[in-house]
């Protein structure tokens, strides 16, 4: 009776023999042997056994307490709720961290994007300033007047920067809550 009682109120509240001796602060193996008829608890761990399984002392030590379907059936749904919370955490904590990816990519490559643009703007305005003077300042190689220059115009570093902005632009939007 006292046996099968707790057997049913513990698994009619989705707890482990594991979990119930954690909370009686007792080995699962005392919970195991109670369980089996092989030992009885105390009067002072029946009074905390009730209150760990939300019922009265007489309800332990009465008649047989039977296990409903819709009991286990509770008991499930408070399992799955628990586990669906689980997940919903840890998706919203990867969104958060993608969300945070995006924004850190989005913002290196608005820096590289600026720096590139203001780079190409000063070597233009470099080009266009030796080019306009009429004056060669050792950048002519004698008398083939070859122009001799170190500086590049890229343009490809722009796009590839202006596109990473982009994607993590639309990143951020795709990751934001709701």
């Amino acid at each position: 009776m006292l046996s099968e009682n707790i057997k049913n109120l513990r698994k009619t509240k989705g707890l482990s023999q594991e979990g119930l001796a954690i909370k009686l602060n007792v080995v699962r193996q005392t919970v195991s042997k109670w369980e089996k008829g092989l030992s009885v608890p105390d009067s002072e761990m029946l009074i905390r056994i009730a209150e760990e399984l939300d019922t009265s002392v007489n309800v332990l030590l009465g008649e047989t307490v039977e296990m409903s379907d819709t009991t286990e059936l509770q008991a499930l749904a408070t399992k799955l709720e628990l586990l669906n919370e689980s997940f919903a955490r840890d998706i919203e904590n990867r969104r958060r961290i993608r969300r945070w990816f995006f924004i850190v990519i989005c913002v290196v490559s608005l820096l590289c994007l600026a720096k590139g643009i203001a780079d190409d703007i000063i070597y233009l305005a470099a080009m266009n300033e030796i080019n306009g003077s009429g004056t060669v300042i050792g950048g002519f190689d004698g008398p083939t007047q070859i122009f001799v220059s170190s500086g590049v115009f890229r343009v490809d570093r722009i796009i590839v920067f202006a596109v990473m902005f982009v994607i993590s632009f639309v990143g951020i939007y795709k990751t934001k809550r709701g």
